[in-house]
């Protein structure tokens, strides 16, 4: 059975927190890619960043539904969700946008395996680690191209 280290871009494109928005779109349009994990200036995986966060930028805001008794105002979902937004929202550097403790996989994961990852919990990029280093990248395309082979 195939594994990670079958599928897996080993020249991984990475950007750092103080990388721009406008720059990001930029090296994911470039380079054809979908997402790109945050580094520090170690090396060191900080989170990924995905078209989806982007796209993100652009989205309408949803206000949450508030309930007001007696001069009380009760959010029936959580206002940090809409903090959450309005950051990503008005982001300009990828430390705005970024996910924080992404699934990582190894080289010798399985490919279903990481199909159902990226299935059950809605992940278009799944960095490649072992021993601490980033060894590769799997895109959603890695996986369908598998189905061609």
């Amino acid at each position: 059975m195939q594994t990670a280290a079958d599928i897996m871009t080993r020249k991984v494109i990475s950007v750092t927190i103080e990388t721009t928005v406008k720059e990001l779109a930029k090296i994911l349009t470039t380079n054809s890619i979908s997402g790109a994990p945050v580094v520090d200036n170690e090396g060191n995986l900080l989170g990924v960043v995905t078209e989806s966060d982007l796209i993100d930028q652009n989205k309408k805001i949803h206000i949450p539904t508030v309930v007001s008794i007696l001069d009380s105002f009760i959010y029936l979902e959580s206002p940090d969700k809409l903090e959450a937004e309005m950051r990503k929202i008005a982001g300009s550097t990828v430390a705005d946008i970024f996910t924080e403790n992404v699934t990582t996989v190894t080289e010798t994961t399985p490919i279903d395996e990481l199909a159902t990852i990226m299935s059950e919990q809605n992940i278009h990029t799944l960095p490649v680690v072992q021993d601490g280093e980033i060894r590769g990248i799997i895109g959603k395309k890695d996986i369908i191209k598998t189905l061609v082979i």
